[in-house]
């Protein structure tokens, strides 16, 4: 009987102690983590990356040629999967899925990196330095959607505006918000370098 009443109290304190237990332990990974995606969740991605870049732009963590990049890589990817499907009557076979999963998350990689680093989109360019730097990033946008610009111009070029711009916004800030005319000076000869490299590279041998 006594042994009874133990093995009776052993299975009550069990069962008090492994909830207790079960919120220490971390779950237990998914098994559909490593599945490929379906048609459906193709979608979802494809949508979740716009919506990411979009932020971006509006937020001014994308400049315009950083954008454009990502909406070339994302319609290289969109016309691959149409391409995909047009071979397999409308459907994505499970290589297909795990290639496009694969794809996406190099740009979601890409668009993180972009929207994380130094070059910045001024977002209500309404003095003469900020229309300037506006014009810039519409030149690069141009050069990168034309094939004017290759990758690695775009970067160095948005490396470029993006220093500009955080002298500008260092210069405000020590002085109220404003800039004097010596910085205003100091700006437009940086923006006149940068033009002309622009001009350079879009005019140049390299094409992407």
């Amino acid at each position: 009987m006594k042994s009874i009443k133990i093995t009776f109290l052993s299975a009550v304190l069990a069962a008090f102690a492994f909830p207790a237990l079960a919120q220490n332990t971390p779950p237990a990974q998914s098994t559909n983590a490593s599945q490929p995606p379906t048609g459906q969740t193709v979608n979802q991605r494809k949508e979740n990356q716009q919506d990411r870049i979009g932020q971006g732009v509006q937020s001014g963590q994308l400049t315009a040629g950083e954008a454009t990049n990502l909406e070339k890589n994302e319609q290289g990817i969109n016309k691959e999967e149409h391409n995909m499907r047009q071979e397999n009557g409308g459907t994505l076979t499970s290589a297909d899925k795990q290639k496009i999963n694969q794809q996406q998350n190099a740009l979601s990689n890409q668009i993180y990196n972009d929207k994380h680093n130094a070059a910045k989109q001024t977002t209500n360019p309404t003095s003469e330095v900020g229309k300037r730097a506006e014009n810039q990033q519409d030149r690069i946008a141009q050069g990168v959607n034309s094939g004017q610009l290759t990758a690695g111009e775009t970067k160095n070029l948005e490396h470029n505006e993006g220093r500009i711009n955080q002298e500008v916004h260092n210069d405000r800030a020590a002085n109220g918000g404003k800039l004097t005319q010596q910085e205003r000076q100091q700006v437009n000869r940086q923006q006149n370098k940068m033009s002309r490299q622009i001009y350079k590279d879009k005019h140049n041998s390299r094409k992407q």
